[in-house]
């Protein structure tokens, strides 16, 4: 790992830390914070803990960490309510705080490159046709996911879940959280799919990087 590569990864986790601190200081919602930051705390960890044995490209742990951020932003404020989204909603004309919107697309985005990297490197998929459809199926499924663990809280919880849930009156909200991970990932292939590949190269060039083995 070159030096730069690990000022980066120090400057990273040094400005998750930070806004997970910063999110933390009284949020609106105790409860609702938790549940929003859930996956920063459980991710952080395991990215750590992983570092000797699987070190993510530059580019995912870029987006990782502004994935991280635009939860813990959630968190902060609960979606409904970011300053933010008031602000963009009011320049739009929007009828509802679109913060939420920002968060579903991301989750496409980011959770697709992520996987899409184990794959390039841990799989035979390289080069497959079948590669970027496995990975679009992986962030619809990942979305419906997390709309069923939404579910779930509030079916256990009640109005405590109401925050969480961020649904604002609209009844298709679930749809279109799925809809925009959906293009989130679309995006992120279109995108930044050459770039990883390119990335992805460069480590597999490390010695300490097994080659994967060649996809058709």
């Amino acid at each position: 790992m070159s030096q730069r590569g690990s000022f980066l990864e120090m400057g990273l986790l040094a400005l998750v830390v930070g806004v997970l601190i910063w999110s933390g200081i009284a949020p609106h919602d105790r409860f609702t914070w938790v549940l929003e930051v859930a996956p920063v705390l459980l991710g952080l960890p395991i990215l750590i803990l992983i570092r000797d044995r699987f070190r993510f490209s530059s580019l995912v742990l870029v987006l990782l960490a502004i994935h991280a951020v635009i939860l813990m932003v959630g968190g902060k404020y609960t979606y409904a309510e970011v300053p933010v989204g008031f602000w963009v909603s009011e320049w739009m004309g929007f009828a509802r705080n679109h913060y939420d919107r920002l968060g579903h697309f991301a989750q496409g985005f980011v959770p697709a490159l992520v996987f899409r990297e184990v794959l390039l490197r841990r799989s035979p998929l390289r080069g497959s046709r079948w590669l970027s459809f496995v990975v679009i199926c992986f962030a619809l499924a990942l979305s419906a996911t997390y709309e069923l663990i939404e579910w779930a809280t509030a079916v256990l919880t009640g109005t405590a879940a109401e925050a969480f849930l961020g649904t604002q009156g609209d009844i298709w909200d679930t749809q279109w959280d799925m809809f925009l991970a959906l293009i989130g990932a679309l995006v992120a292939l279109a995108v930044f799919r050459r770039a990883q590949d390119r990335a992805t190269d460069r480590m597999v060039m490390d010695s300490s990087i097994p080659s994967p083995p060649a996809g058709r």
